[in-house]
């Protein structure tokens, strides 16, 4: 019987397949995975195909883990997603860039966002520049005294009635949604997608991209740099 610890569950969702993958934690190899392309050009996801597939292969899939599967990561490629893009500054700093300072202005930038996008959710928050004294930098230099500082953040954004579809379609099931990626953003840092894409998602998740702001629990120890000052977001 395999504890359900020592596995994870991605489900890929578009208007052209849905993928459902099993993977071991530990080293990410494949225990289940089953594939539905479908054979039209439609644009739209379809929630109605998704809800059959999930019939078809969640209680499979359990009944080879011997355990229940109660939380899944979704990928999601969909042209619904919004890409809202904020510059914040800090001008007349004189002290040095820390982790208060970016702080305060993401979340000064995810309050404008929340204010813009009403009816959405953010998925990711992305740092795309810091540009410090008009000189980019695409890394945060801690510790660099500047006189005036800038973020551009992206948020990418999904809206929040196909989420809920989702995880409607889900409970169903009795699963819950533990992540929901953007599957066009994973695609920047893979470099074979039949091979590393789930992998991918994990690293994504695991906090691969350092300049990606994660919305964690408050109660996680042992956090990151980014997850200690981002966690209030939660």
């Amino acid at each position: 019987m395999e504890n359900d610890l020592n596995f994870e569950v991605f489900l890929f969702f578009s208007p052209k397949k849905i993928i459902f993958s099993v993977n071991q934690k530990t080293d990410s190899k494949l225990i289940f995975k089953n594939e539905l392309i479908f054979e039209n050009n439609s644009t739209n996801l379809n929630f109605e195909k998704l809800n059959f597939f999930l019939s078809e292969n969640v209680f499979k899939v359990e009944k080879i883990l011997g355990n229940f599967i109660e939380k899944i990561n979704v990928i999601i490629e969909t042209r619904d997603f919004l890409d809202l893009q904020i510059s914040m500054k800090n001008n007349d700093h004189n002290e040095y860039v820390d982790s208060n300072v970016i702080s305060y202005l993401v979340k000064s930038a995810k309050y404008q966002c929340e204010k813009t996008i009403q009816n959405n959710r953010i998925i990711h928050i992305l740092i795309d520049t810091y540009l410090i004294d008009n000189v980019h930098y695409t890394e945060l230099p801690l510790n660099q005294k500047c006189k005036n500082f800038s973020l551009d953040i992206r948020f990418i954004c999904l809206p929040d009635e196909l989420i809920k579809n989702i995880e409607k379609i889900l409970k169903r099931f009795q699963i819950s949604v533990n992540r929901i990626l953007s599957a066009s953003y994973i695609d920047r840092f893979v470099d074979d997608k039949e091979i590393n894409f789930f992998k991918m998602t994990r690293k994504i998740i695991d906090g691969h991209n350092k300049n990606e702001v994660k919305l964690v629990n408050k109660t996680r120890k042992n956090k990151g740099f980014f997850e200690k000052f981002f966690a209030l977001f939660n």
